[in-house]
């Protein structure tokens, strides 16, 4: 009986002295884990905001005063139009002059266009009239057209916008070149969370939130900011994304930054 109980109270001594030896490392990884595990959530949003972002039509991006909201016009691809310079024996050229004329032709492979798609043309960013398409009413918006219907290489708009432009302000794209735009999309982050907004209105001055359909990135979000540097030469920039997060048990976070460079050749 004497040698269990000193058995017993020996073995108890070596365990204590084990744990202590044990407990530092294991919880050195559980906090790495965590790390870890928050860590791949901001890279993850990051990334998907990034891969959005080098859909963004020409100088597009936007940032709200807050710099907690960025907006930009998403893209589905491009190509080039058949125009008047290129003095074509036939097919039809996107008119910049007669607003009858509503059909044009892509010149060689299509992209992927869809009715309700716009067609932009040489957009040169907010407040720059006529190239500007985030505008929605009034004489400056008129470089961007509602798609009606596609029989490649022919699409057909509901209303050439492109010849409504002034006689002395033909924004005309030196290489033929167009975008295809889907629609406005938001990054935002509020109430703990990063969130992606599609689905909504093109407008002219930025909301935020914008509305439209929410899905969220990335929760446990307790700070984020977003910037957008355009570069001298203004035909590229760069875009920060910078996000803080935290675990649910609120003893681990980290914070991610992300920079993002844009073309805004139009």
């Amino acid at each position: 009986m004497v040698e269990a109980v000193v058995a017993i109270v020996i073995t108890g001594i070596v365990a204590a002295m084990v744990s202590m030896f044990i407990r530092v490392p294991v919880q050195q990884y559980m906090d790495a884990e965590a790390r870890a595990a928050i860590t791949d959530v901001a890279d993850t949003a990051l990334r998907r905001i990034g891969r959005d972002l080098r859909l963004a039509l020409p100088n597009s991006v936007r940032v709200d005063a807050s710099g907690k909201y960025i907006e930009f016009l998403l893209t589905s691809g491009g190509g080039r139009y058949l125009a008047e310079e290129d003095n074509p024996a036939a097919g039809n050229i996107l008119d910049f002059v007669d607003v009858s004329k509503k059909t044009f032709d892509v010149l060689g492979p299509p992209p992927a266009i869809a009715a309700g798609n716009s067609i932009v043309v040489y957009n040169l960013g907010p407040g720059i009239s006529p190239a500007d398409a985030y505008c929605v009413s009034g004489t400056g918006c008129n470089n961007r057209a509602v798609v009606d219907t596609v029989a490649a290489p022919t699409v057909t708009l509901l209303a050439n916008a492109f010849a409504a432009q002034p006689s002395d302000q033909k924004m005309r794209s030196p290489s033929r070149r167009f975008q295809v735009l889907t629609g406005p999309v938001s990054f935002g982050c509020a109430g703990g969370t990063l969130t992606r907004y599609s689905g909504y209105a093109i407008a002219a001055a930025q909301s935020a939130p914008p509305g439209g359909s929410a899905a969220v990135l990335a929760t446990g979000v307790t700070d984020c900011a977003f910037s957008y540097s355009p570069l001298a030469n203004q035909r590229s920039a760069l875009v920060g994304l910078w996000i803080k997060l935290q675990n649910t048990a609120g003893d681990e976070w980290i914070t991610l930054f992300h920079q993002v460079h844009v073309d805004n050749s139009p």
